[in-house]
């Protein structure tokens, strides 16, 4: 027998909590610059209650071939990313008006 959502109540398969946490959010992403003159892309806004932000980490890293991390809620990105972050966020279904590039 399959394991029922807790939140929506639905099968785990069939489970939209996710899809809703990702429409709620309003996500920044912007750059900064760190030791050594080194640029870090730091996207922050996701709810790490409701969305695995190490799993999302782990997506984004594998896509742009860089090394990162997660800290208090933030994903930190080793490079100059912030172009194409938002086009990826998009892709994973988060909507394109909560995502904010600075």
């Amino acid at each position: 027998m399959s394991e029922i959502c807790p939140k929506c109540g639905l099968v785990k398969e069939l489970c939209v909590c996710e899809t809703i946490a990702k429409e709620s959010q309003i996500i920044k992403v912007y750059l900064e610059k760190k030791k050594f003159r080194k640029y870090y892309t730091v996207i922050e806004g996701i709810d790490k209650k409701e969305i695995d932000i190490r799993d999302l980490a782990k997506k984004l890293k594998e896509q742009f071939a860089c090394g990162g991390t997660t800290k208090e809620g933030k994903i930190e990105l080793q490079g100059d990313h912030k172009g194409k972050v938002k086009e990826f966020l998009v892709r994973m279904g988060f909507p394109q008006e909560s995502i904010e590039v600075r």
